[in-house]
């Protein structure tokens, strides 16, 4: 098995910066967009790939968060509070995505060897604590009882989370995803899924054990470091993170001959996520 680092200190990194692009747009377009990543690096026609993404207010559905008794009465007041709704079509629980929220996904091969789940969150922790060389013995993974989206690499600061790590893997691709809640209140974006989950089941017993969200075990990171952080500002470590890992950091978005690719993937999302939507 590799060393972590051997999978970060390569000849070549591409950065897709969609952190201001990706905003008004549908997160169905990310999860298009880390599919088509997916297949490409998986498939050696892209070398390893880190991008970043932003999206405005959006409360992104698990499936098992679209079988909630009472979510027709639910939405209404997320809608209300002006975040939109979408249903993705794996696993994990409903996250929430605005402005201060950045999101990183690093995608990676697997022709040459086979990359175990473990490893692929290990090296997203260990990219994130190289963002943040200042708090980095501090950044724990274990699952935060009581924060939304719970997992056992969720990552926290003395016992507040601002980070969850998941996966998605296609066509011999992984794609480790973080979402970090870096600007606004953590506690907050946690108060919105608490009364999602209270409303949606409405004091009904469910075989599926939803979280019981209690939002003062989540902060974002400009609370944890006493700083106003932002979006902005992370994404410009990232881009000097990737210059310091890489002898050749390759920018920019999706070329001509792979946006075909790009919107296959997105139309596969859109008509996924209609059918949960009509399910429901």
């Amino acid at each position: 098995m590799k060393d972590i680092d051997q999978y970060l200190t390569i000849p070549t990194w591409r950065f897709l910066d969609e952190s201001l692009s990706a905003r008004t747009r549908s997160a169905l377009e990310s999860f298009a967009a880390d599919d088509t990543l997916c297949q490409l690096v998986g498939q050696q026609v892209s070398v390893p790939t880190v991008r970043t993404w932003v999206h405005d207010n959006t409360i992104v559905l698990g499936i098992q968060d679209h079988r909630l008794p009472h979510l027709e009465q639910a939405l209404p007041a997320i809608h209300s509070a002006g975040y939109r709704t979408i249903v993705r079509n794996s696993g994990g629980l409903a996250v929430v995505l605005d402005e201060g929220v950045l999101n990183i996904s690093i995608v990676l091969s697997e022709q040459s060897g086979s990359i175990d789940i473990s490893v692929g969150y290990d090296v997203m922790l260990a990219f994130v604590r190289m963002l943040f060389p200042e708090v980095a013995d501090k950044i724990e993974a274990y699952e935060i009882v009581g924060s939304y989206c719970p997992g056992s690499y969720d990552l926290s600061i003395d016992g507040k989370k601002f980070a969850g790590i998941s996966q998605r893997r296609l066509r011999q691709g992984v794609a480790v995803q973080v979402y970090l809640c870096v600007e606004g209140s953590g506690s907050a974006r946690a108060a919105l899924v608490k009364e999602l989950y209270g409303t949606g089941l409405g004091g009904e017993e469910t075989k599926f054990k939803y979280p019981v969200i209690r939002p003062e075990t989540m902060a974002s990171l400009s609370e944890l470091l006493g700083e106003p952080l932002t979006t902005g500002d992370v994404n410009l470590r990232v881009q000097q993170l990737l210059n310091g890992l890489a002898e050749n950091v390759q920018a920019g978005g999706f070329r001509e001959d792979e946006m075909e690719l790009y919107t296959y993937y997105l139309n596969r999302v859109v008509e996924r996520n209609a059918k949960m939507i009509a399910r429901g």
